[in-house]
């Protein structure tokens, strides 16, 4: 008897249960809407964008991008004034992945409904920061700076925990990929490679703070996710992952520690062995050879 891995139920137990927290209760239907519809995508099947988001490696790239994010105060401030992440965290993220899904493998024309969507609802979206300062969602300097933390999130996080990291030139293709989104969103010079992508970061550092409301999002992702007790150890290792992700520069404002050895030592090998559990329960197995 083959005792290494769980029998194929509970493959199918926690593979169901992982894409009903991603998806929510209309993911099947979206899921095969987004991939079984005909006509042309965005982006081909050898593009590097489909292979980073269809990786288990975004469940560690997307809680540094919203780390990450939260650093830009009136970023912030339009997500605490609206978004309902502490009343609806899993609606929130629900309607993140969908529309990753839509525009990385829907058709072009699902695609562009859903960032005509997104935009609608960034136009209504406005309001003052703590400050005083005044913010609009759909301003493009704010959409920006959105759009270069998920992105340098999203591939930092395939790069260590993906099952097929990209070389150099995939790296630059995702960037680019990914430049196609934000300018349909609003963006008008999204950065297209690595370099671009590096130098934007370096531009907007001097506008990020460790706000409360950025401080509070931190410990609400971190220490208070709305999950049941078996959950918690799980999403824990893919927590700390993600937080020994971010540099230093974005780590001390949110006050969140660096433990170097443990990090190197028990974080990061933790964070692989999940995220191969979670690709292998969220790919379906093998068909059964025929006679």
């Amino acid at each position: 008897m083959d005792t290494e891995r769980p029998g194929p139920g509970v493959r199918e137990r926690i593979g169901r249960s992982l894409f009903s927290r991603v998806a929510g209760p209309s993911g099947p239907e979206n899921r095969a809407r987004i991939h079984q519809t005909p006509g042309p995508r965005w982006f081909g099947p050898e593009r590097p964008v489909r292979r980073v988001h269809g990786d288990a490696s975004m469940f560690i790239g997307g809680l540094r991008a919203l780390l990450l994010q939260s650093l830009h105060p009136l970023a912030m401030a339009a997500v605490a004034g609206h978004s309902g992440y502490r009343g609806d965290p899993w609606g929130r993220l629900q309607r993140t992945s969908t529309f990753l899904a839509v525009t990385t493998f829907g058709t072009a024309v699902h695609a562009q409904e859903a960032v005509d969507r997104v935009r609608a609802v960034h136009e209504s979206v406005r309001g003052l920061a703590p400050s005083g300062e005044p913010y609009h969602a759909a301003d493009p300097h704010l959409l920006c700076w959105v759009h270069i933390a998920e992105v340098d999130s999203f591939l930092w996080a395939h790069q260590r925990y993906g099952q097929r990291p990209l070389d150099g030139a995939e790296c630059d293709g995702y960037i680019d990929d990914m430049a196609t989104v934000a300018r349909a969103l609003g963006v008008p010079d999204p950065p297209r490679d690595r370099a671009g992508l590096a130098a934007r970061i370096a531009a907007y550092r001097p506008e990020l703070r460790g706000t409360r409301q950025a401080r509070e999002a931190a410990r609400f992702i971190l220490l208070r996710p709305p999950l049941p007790w078996p959950a918690r150890p799980p999403y824990a290792v893919l927590a700390a992952n993600a937080v020994a992700g971010l540099p230093p520069w974005a780590r001390e404002p949110l006050r969140l520690p660096r433990a170097p050895g443990v990090e190197e030592v028990c974080v990061r090998p933790a964070g692989k062995a999940l995220t191969r559990t979670i690709r292998w329960a969220m790919t379906p197995p093998p068909a059964p050879a025929g006679p």
